[in-house]
């Protein structure tokens, strides 16, 4: 993983300078990403690296020796922006540059074979596992042989140093030259990463956010700026006694939120550069605020503000004497009300020993209380004793450290006359050492010359080779675009074409039915609709080699998930099939919306390069507009250990390897019902239609282990459709813990038994949601005696497995698997509504069961349908299908223990009776 630290020029006028930042690359869309920190969960921004080109200049002469000075290079974008980023060394730009170049030659040689068909391959199958991974081997092109010599002749091999991978997340981060640490760019994205990191809630200490008037920042406080702190407040001790909010002070750097009661005033813009000026006036900074009269103008608010925070800390103080004095006046008032109320109401009756007692009792709880403030008194002033001594340890530290450096100082300049003194001594000693001594300098100056011009030749040398490989790059890369903008101009006068000869057609094909026909002869229309078909449904042949990449691929055999998209038995279906695969690719093609969709899932994962996945907001709108096919492995496998990790945790290491174990060796009462099932499962996926099939296999063993798991399900028909759907994204363990979570978390008990209790308890509340969300509806079906769960069963059963198109099945899956049963509730309601106006119009109960039999194979777009299940059908409450849950089951289980009492006194009659001893049913005569 290419990351580490880089400081990157960013700012404006007395603002700019170097700030240390996270750099991360991610190989997905060939973008650097850069962050505040590692631990930040969103990034600042990203440098698109695909389309970059990289330049870098020799240091000047004089400068340190290569390999130890902070090193920049400069990253040029198409649109004409520059990134200039600073390296800790030259080493580290040196590997930063060549794995750069590295990651762009390789994503850019793969851009054809990534995008050669978005709908076969939309992406590169590292992202995903399971059986669609197979189906999307990367397939590479044939890059140029000379090139590749060429790259690896100029190749400068450099290993990084400490500050260059993931390691350098645990390591502190360079040193800046610059005290000041804030941009004014990305302060929405400062905002998100600070509050994420205050919801975090561990015990790290959490600091103040450092405001300017268009940004504000984290910072983090420096030694330094604690010790200028420190010493400000020891110079302003008087003013600070009695004060509470005491600690904040005009320097800029950040405090403790938990030990600060009241809401921190933002610092304005120019306390910040005044204090950052004073911290800074010490150290060697190349950043200046602005000169002369800017300086005194900046002096001359900052002494304003002290003024004016001087007379707020005397108002303070006054205001705490006031109250104290209140405090006490009230104290005497209580005071002077009691010994009253005893004067005059307790008085009567009371032997006055016991009023003595009660007067003696009262004095002590004074005497308690005042001594109590007195020792709150002291223990604040004790507190500020410890405050004044720790500013004063801090002021010694500083003087200690001042004092080491003078002695340092000191120390190198006598050994420096130590040296002068030994030289003349020797120089004295000999007599020609005085004439040679001329001619020694100047050849000692001659070869730290000649030294430096090496070093300077091969650090040119080395430029040299960079640049004449970023030229080879550049130049192929260029050949590369312009090949592939020829192959699509001739895909696109392939498609023209071919778009005019039916458009050619159609028009014949209107006027022709426009003429009315009187005589019975064949008309030519007949002859266009029969060419028409046989065109549309005549399979695709092998072309010349140089004609398969121009051929419009419209509609393949199978879709991305491996289902056949056009049956090869029913003509009539197999037309109306293929129309439908036409649609779904049109709209794939026509949606605008869907790019942004890919752009937030990039951003989103991005931000969680540095975290764990967590549930948020964010993440589940995501998810209920879709998990882009490359990340669906990744978020459903996320999905899944999110809900069985009480199980996980409670079963040793390698559990479902011994539960397939034990049933490949133990014969299972399920296992013949489960091999029967295999070949029906999907056999119209190509991974589930042959027994030779990988899919197979993989579907038998969860199958088996989780019949051992769960003896009391063992299996039922269904169960195969759910873990055939999870294979296809997930390896056979986790499918397991997928088909665990579906059974043994989401759906009630009972629901995948010998009786189905629960699965018939969900149809009766699903009747009771369709009269409240859908009263038109569930009305005509009343009206016409339509039974709609015979439908719905079957969705709920197998969570719409075979009910309705591929790219609508796992879209319903992400948010299954994210949210719960309630998602089938929304999605079952959402295609009645989605076809209600279609369904009022039909008359009688036969057409409309026929129509409910086929309709949701005609519901195609997406979107629509997703906002209707989570938008009109709002609000949508789980604690309602629970409450409803309960009723129903109460009533189904009564009628089923009806059910079988009227079994068993038809049994007992049986018995007794002569005439029905010899009736038996079918069942009853195979066993």
């Amino acid at each position: 993983k290419l990351c580490g630290y880089l400081q990157k020029l960013s700012g404006k006028g007395p603002l700019r300078g170097f700030r240390s930042r996270w750099f991360v690359f991610d190989p997905r869309r060939c973008y650097l990403y850069y962050f505040k920190g590692p631990q930040e969960p969103l990034p600042l921004g990203h440098i698109d690296i695909a389309s970059a080109c990289f330049s870098y200049h020799q240091p000047e002469a004089g400068a340190a020796a290569a390999g130890d000075e902070p090193a920049a290079f400069e990253v040029h974008s198409p649109g004409g922006a520059v990134a200039v980023l600073k390296a800790a060394t030259r080493q580290d730009m040196t590997y930063w540059l060549q794995e750069l170049q590295q990651k762009r030659w390789e994503y850019c040689n793969n851009l054809d074979a990534a995008k050669r068909d978005s709908r076969t391959s939309p992406t590169p199958s590292d992202f995903s596992k399971g059986l669609v991974a197979k189906d999307n081997p990367g397939i590479i092109l044939s890059q140029n042989a000379s090139a590749e010599r060429a790259r690896n002749i100029l190749a400068v091999e450099t290993s990084p140093t400490d500050l260059v991978g993931e390691q350098a997340a645990s390591q502190p981060a360079p040193v800046q030259a610059s005290a000041i640490n804030f941009s004014l760019k990305q302060w929405s994205t400062e905002i998100k990463n600070s509050m994420s990191s205050l919801r975090k809630g561990n015990n790290e200490n959490r600091k103040s956010v450092f405001y300017t008037t268009e940004e504000w920042e984290l910072l983090d406080p420096t030694p330094k700026d604690l010790e200028d702190s420190m010493a400000l407040e020891e110079k302003r001790k008087h003013l600070a006694e009695g004060s509470k909010g005491r600690r904040l002070t005009s320097s800029a750097f950040p405090f403790d939120f938990g030990r600060i009661p009241h809401k921190a005033r933002r610092p304005l813009l120019k306390d910040m550069i005044g204090s950052s000026k004073n911290r800074t006036s010490s150290d060697s900074s190349p950043t200046e605020w602005c000169p002369g009269s800017g300086n005194k103008l900046v002096s001359e608010l900052q002494l304003k503000y002290q003024s004016q925070q001087e007379e707020l800390e005397k108002l303070k103080k006054d205001l705490l004497s006031q109250k104290e004095l209140v405090r006490l006046l009230q104290q005497t008032v209580r005071s002077s009300q009691y010994d009253k109320y005893f004067a005059s109401r307790l008085c009567e009756g009371v032997p006055k020993d016991k009023l003595e007692l009660l007067h003696q009792k009262d004095d002590q709880i004074l005497g308690l209380n005042n001594q109590l403030e007195k020792l709150n008194l002291e223990k604040d002033s004790l507190q500020q004793e410890v405050k004044n001594l720790k500013c004063k340890v801090g002021e010694l530290n500083e003087q200690l450290g001042m004092l080491m450096e003078t002695i340092q100082a000191k120390d190198e300049v006598i050994m420096k006359l130590s040296r002068q003194l030994s030289e003349c001594e020797d120089g004295a000693s000999s007599p020609g050492g005085a004439v040679n001594s001329p001619t020694a300098t100047g050849a000692n100056k001659e070869l730290q010359e000649l030294d430096r011009l090496k070093d300077n030749l091969q650090g040119y040398k080395t430029q040299n080779k960079f640049l004449n490989k970023e030229i080879l790059e550049l130049s192929a890369l260029r050949r590369n675009a312009e090949a592939r903008e020829r192959e699509w101009q001739a895909k696109y006068t392939s498609l023209e074409a071919k778009l005019c000869q039916i458009e050619s057609k159609y028009l014949i094909l209107l006027q022709e039915m426009k003429t009315p026909v009187c005589s019975e002869e064949q008309s030519p229309a007949r002859e266009v609709i029969t060419q028409l078909l046989e065109d549309a449904l005549k399979a695709e042949t092998s072309e010349q080699p140089e004609q398969a990449f121009f051929k419009p691929h419209l509609v393949s055999e199978y879709d991305i998930y491996g289902f056949q998209t056009v049956p090869e038995d029913d003509e009539e279906e197999k037309l109306v099939a293929k129309s439908r695969a036409l649609d779904l690719r049109s709209l794939s093609l026509s949606e605008n919306r869907e790019i942004s969709a890919g752009v937030k899932w990039e951003n989103y994962l991005a931000s969680t390069m540095n975290r764990e996945i967590m549930r948020c907001v964010e993440l589940k709108n995501l998810i209920r507009s879709g998990i882009p096919h490359e990340h669906r492995s990744k978020m459903w496998k996320w999905c899944v250990n999110l809900h069985v990790k009480k199980f996980k945790d409670s079963t040793a290491p390698g559990y479902f390897q011994t539960l397939l174990q034990n049933a490949l060796e133990k014969q299972n009462p399920a296992s013949k019902q489960i091999e029967l099932d295999l070949l029906r499962t999907l056999p119209n996926n190509k991974h589930y239609s042959s027994p030779t099939s990988e899919g197979i296999q993989k579907l038998r063993n969860v199958l088996l282990a989780f019949s051992w798991r769960n003896p009391d399900i063992g299996y039922c028909q269904g169960l195969n459709r759910l873990v055939a759907i999870a294979l296809l994204y997930l390896e056979q363990e986790d499918a397991f813990w997928c088909l665990v979570t579906i059974v043994e978390v989401f759906m009630p008990r009972d629901y995948y038994t010998k009786t189905l209790l629960g699965s018939q308890v969900d149809q009766r509340v699903f009747k009771d949601l369709m009269s409240e969300k859908l009263p038109r509806l569930h009305a005509h079906f009343e009206q016409y005696k339509v039974d709609y769960t015979l439908i719905t069963f079957n969705w709920f059963l197998v969570v719409f497995v075979d009910s309705v198109v591929s790219d609508i099945l796992f879209k319903i899956w992400d948010s299954f698997l994210y949210e719960g049963p309630k998602v089938i509730f929304r999605f079952a309601l959402a295609l009645f509504k989605y076809k209600e106006e279609e369904i009022l119009k039909l008359q009688d109960s036969m057409s409309i069961f026929k129509y409910l039999r086929y309709f949701t194979r005609t519901v195609l777009d997406v979107r629509k349908l997703t906002a209707i299940a989570f938008g009109d059908l709002n609000p949508f409450p789980l604690r309602q299908i629970r409450n409803r849950r309960t009723y129903h089951l109460e009533k189904v289980r009564l009628e089923l223990t009806e059910l079988e009492a009227i079994r068993e006194d038809f049994l007992r009659e049986r018995e007794t009776c002569v005439e029905k001893r010899d009736l038996i049913s079918d069942d009853e005569e195979d066993s």
